[in-house]
């Protein structure tokens, strides 16, 4: 029984789930949304809040003291062990999420994959929404590529109108020459 033990192991040695939790947290905070496991988002989830509470409170004190908190830089490198993450952590997401009391993370279940039944989830930070940014812009491409089609068929509906118009009465007012050939369709 594993009475009051947190975390789950997730069929690993200790080093192998550290170095796994290490590499989904700075996929996370790369690229602001994963698509993994339940159980590795739920535990994913933790480490990365830790992380995120922990570079929060340095921002706010270099803001305060305008020192930088190169101690809170070493801290968090040393879980992630990528430059670039610590820098969009501490540039981009810490900033953001200043005012925020915590749960910077969401975890979406999306349902079993197909080749071995393990259910899927996306782990995403809440306050960078890309997915919802990137369909929003996809609407509104969509919705004024849709305007402008409009204002051309209009603007063409008008100019061809009237062309047609006399090529009917040019094959209505000669129905002996088109007797021996199909009927043509209209292009």
């Amino acid at each position: 029984m594993r009475h009051q033990k947190s975390g789950r192991k997730l069929k690993r040695t200790a080093s192998h789930r550290k170095a796994t939790l290490s590499a989904l947290c700075t996929a996370v905070i790369i690229h602001k949304r994963i698509k993994t496991t339940v159980a590795k988002a739920k535990e994913t989830r933790m480490f990365v809040e830790k992380i995120i509470t922990r570079a929060k409170n340095a921002v706010a004190a270099e803001t305060s003291d305008g020192k930088i908190n190169i101690s809170a830089r070493r801290e968090v490198f040393s879980s992630l062990r990528n430059k670039s993450a610590v820098t969009t952590l501490f540039k981009e997401i810490a900033p953001k999420v200043a005012s925020r009391p915590g749960g910077y993370t969401r975890v979406v279940k999306l349902g079993r994959r197909l080749g071995d039944g393990a259910e899927l989830a996306i782990l995403e930070l809440v306050d960078f929404n890309v997915g919802q940014d990137k369909a929003a812009a996809k609407a509104s491409k969509k919705s004024a590529a849709q305007k402008k089609n409009k204002s051309r068929v209009k603007k063409s509906g008008a100019k061809t109108a009237a062309p047609e118009s006399v090529a009917q009465t040019d094959s209505q007012s000669t129905p002996e020459t088109n007797a021996g050939s199909p009927p043509s369709q209209g292009v």
